[in-house]
C-alpha cells in the first residue's frame, strides 16, 4: 500500500547511473488512482527519468527499488531544454508559445526547462517551435525524453502511432 497525502505522492524514479555506476534517482509527483493495484498518474514530465511524460499511468511494483510498469501513455511528449546561462530569457520566449498550443512548463531548474506537449500537435510543429528557440538562443539544446529507446537513444519507440489510429 502506498502512503499518500490527498492522493498525491512523491516517488523515486531511476534517472541514470553516476560516474561510480551507482543509481541516481529523481523524485516525481504522482496521483494515486487505485490503491488496490498501486496505479498512479504522473503529474509532470521528468527532467532525467527516461521514457515517461506527464499523465502517463504506471503500476508501482516496488517503491524501494523504483520499479514501475508503464500501463498507459498519456500522449504527452516530454521535452527537455538545456541552457547554461540566462535561462529566464529562454523560458519567457518559449512558455507562452507552448501554452498557446495546450502544453505546459512542468519544471524549471537552474539550467533546464521541461515541457509537456501532446503528440497530436504533430512533431513538425513542435520541432519548428523548439528549433526556433534554439536558433534565437544559440547555446540552447533540446531533446525528447520519451520518444527514443532509453537503451540506445536513437530507436524511435513509436508509441504515438496508437494515438494516430484513434483520431
Amino acid at each position: 500500500m502506498l502512503a499518500t497525502v490527498a492522493n498525491k505522492l512523491e516517488l523515486p524514479f531511476l534517472a541514470g547511473l553516476n560516474e561510480k555506476g551507482e543509481p541516481v534517482f529523481e523524485s516525481l509527483n504522482a496521483e494515486l488512482l487505485d490503491s488496490g493495484t498501486n496505479r498512479v498518474r504522473l503529474l509532470k514530465s521528468p527532467l532525467l527519468a527516461r521514457n515517461l511524460a506527464a499523465g502517463d499511468i504506471l503500476r508501482v511494483i516496488n517503491v524501494s527499488t523504483a520499479e514501475y510498469e508503464l500501463e498507459r501513455r498519456s500522449g504527452n511528449l516530454c521535452i527537455r531544454l538545456f541552457r547554461k546561462h540566462h535561462l529566464e530569457e529562454l523560458e519567457e520566449f518559449l512558455t507562452s508559445a507552448v501554452e498557446k498550443l495546450g502544453g505546459s512548463l512542468d519544471l524549471q531548474a537552474d539550467r533546464a526547462l521541461v515541457y509537456s506537449m501532446h503528440v497530436s500537435l504533430g512533431f513538425a510543429s513542435i520541432e519548428t517551435l523548439l528549433n526556433s528557440a534554439s536558433e534565437k538562443f544559440s547555446d540552447t539544446f533540446w531533446y525528447y525524453g520519451n520518444v527514443y529507446d532509453p537503451e540506445d537513444g536513437t530507436t524511435p519507440l513509436n508509441w504515438w502511432l496508437e494515438f494516430d489510429n484513434q483520431e
